[in-house]
């Protein structure tokens, strides 16, 4: 394997009702996706299907009960919430108390940063919309991780896995490779501590709100390793590895590095190609302590009695994914491997030699900077509050507004898509997976679709008695290769189910 895998991403958006400081977000939520859905889906609009999701099932070998589960567990319940699956093969929905936006399944990182770009757009339209309806008031939508009032909500990656590599293999690995990828996908925040009351400035968004090592929640007590076992595939063959540590990234490079560098490293473990022991001694704290010191010169001991900073660890980790590209597949690797590789090392350069040179590339690097001439310019201390607005509005994704945003335009943050890629995601699917067929049947053939989901789309057909489900279980299979020609020529749904029955 290279960089490329089945892969994607899922962002809860922080929501504010601007005026009502006691707003339901619940309802504020649903009125942002319904005012999308409304506006975009022109018939029939189809339900999410949640028959084949198993959220308490663990990779380590039993299921939970879901008389101990936490609710918010209970993914695979029809609470009722707005929830809509869009052209691109994305899901728009109601998670809870924010709105989230799952991308579709790509293969490369360059995708991964394509199709979460375009759910940002995706939101940012929403909440115009949203807005336009008589008596709402301004509806303003946040890319980041915490409220700073003891509330953290997430910015998962999935990321598809042989079945037959032992988990505890994944768990030994990734552990470190964790505690330390923050030094460059980090989105920065004010504060330090669940509710943000120590003050200072720290790398992670997240990181202060991660509890225990391994894990099945997602929403409490969360562990560094999710061992929600639930592939959306054939789980004989596939484990999707579900990611919950990351942050919500602005940065294109950010998040190209994150998924980049993770999947490679999942290749390693996959090949079991890593034999170096780089276990980290109490990953929670060294986990914290490399978030909370953007000198980067906190040092890990290793369970060998090394003593590494994250950015030096992160380098053991680059070293052997070079070598490993170099003894797989020497000079074939294809181009983004190579990239990835290329940025991977060219950034953690930077980090060791000067982080701050790195404002144009990285979030956290980028906010600092911003939040350093404030308080250079208006001598302000780090408890003061306006700092905290200014962390806020770095992730505001109003183009006007966010501060991120007014960098792009400014041209001091570096892109790898442009605008005219990024729209185009908004309504196109990927082309290398099922999403393609996913997206293209909720184009062609909405009226005739009743629900669907990752590994299923279920017609309604005029004329028979029983829905037709028509299984999407290997995600490879439904891209424009293997059902392009055959939607383009099916006018009707009933013509493609038809088809695809023969």
């Amino acid at each position: 394997m290279s960089v490329r895998r089945v892969m994607g991403t899922e962002v809860e958006y922080g929501i504010s009702v601007q005026g009502q400081p006691t707003a339901n977000p619940m309802v504020a939520s649903s009125q942002v996706v319904n005012a999308y859905a409304s506006a975009t889906v022109r018939a029939r609009r189809a339900r999410w299907d949640f028959e084949e999701e198993s959220p308490l099932r663990d990779a380590r070998g039993f299921d939970m009960s879901r008389q101990i589960a936490d609710p918010t567990q209970l993914t695979d319940e029809d609470l009722g919430l707005a929830n809509v699956i869009l052209t691109n093969g994305a899901r728009l929905y109601v998670d809870h108390a924010h709105p989230e936006y799952s991308t579709p399944e790509v293969v490369t990182p360059l995708d991964v940063v394509r199709w979460d770009k375009a759910g940002e757009q995706v939101m940012l339209d929403a909440a115009r919309r949203a807005q336009q309806l008589p008596g709402n008031p301004a509806i303003v939508l946040y890319k980041n991780n915490t409220d700073n009032k003891g509330a953290s909500y997430g910015a998962h990656e999935n990321y598809l896995m042989r079945r037959s590599t032992p988990f505890g293999d994944i768990v030994r690995h990734l552990t470190p490779f964790f505690v330390s990828r923050q030094v460059f996908c980090g989105a920065g925040r004010v504060g330090k501590g669940q509710d943000g009351r120590d003050h200072g400035f720290q790398i992670s968004q997240r990181a202060d709100f991660f509890e225990v090592e391994v894990g099945l929640e997602t929403t409490l007590k969360r562990p560094i390793i999710n061992t929600r076992d639930e592939p959306h595939a054939d789980p004989e063959r596939y484990r999707r590895l579900h990611v919950i540590i990351g942050d919500a990234n602005l940065s294109e490079i950010a998040t190209y590095l994150k998924v980049g560098t993770t999947s490679l490293v999942l290749a390693m473990i996959e090949d079991r190609f890593i034999t170096r022991d780089l276990t980290v001694d109490t990953p929670v704290a060294s986990l914290r302590a490399v978030s909370h010191d953007p000198s980067l010169r906190t040092t890990l001991t290793l369970a060998d009695g090394r003593k590494l900073t994250g950015v030096q660890l992160q380098l053991e980790f680059l070293d052997l994914a070079k070598k490993y590209v170099e003894d797989r597949y020497g000079a074939d690797a294809d181009p983004q491997t190579v990239d990835v590789l290329t940025r991977w090392e060219d950034v953690l350069g930077h980090l060791e030699a000067d982080p701050m040179s790195l404002a144009d590339q990285l979030d956290w690097v980028a906010k600092l900077k911003l939040i350093e001439q404030y308080r250079s310019r208006d001598g302000l201390a780090w408890d003061d509050a306006k700092l905290q607005l200014i962390d806020y509005q770095y992730s505001d994704i109003r183009p006007e507004k966010g501060l991120y945003h007014r960098l792009v335009g400014a041209g001091r943050i570096q892109r790898l898509l442009t605008d005219d890629e990024v729209e185009l995601a908004m309504t196109n699917p990927p082309e290398q997976t099922r999403a393609y067929f996913r997206g293209r049947c909720l184009e062609k053939y909405a009226p005739d679709i009743a629900a669907a989901s990752w590994d299923s789309v279920i017609f309604d057909l005029p004329g028979r008695e029983s829905l037709q489900r028509v299984p999407t279980i290997d995600p490879l299979r439904g891209s424009k290769a293997h059902v392009g020609e055959l939607i383009d020529r099916c006018s009707t749904a009933e013509e493609l189910v038809r088809a695809l029955s023969r």
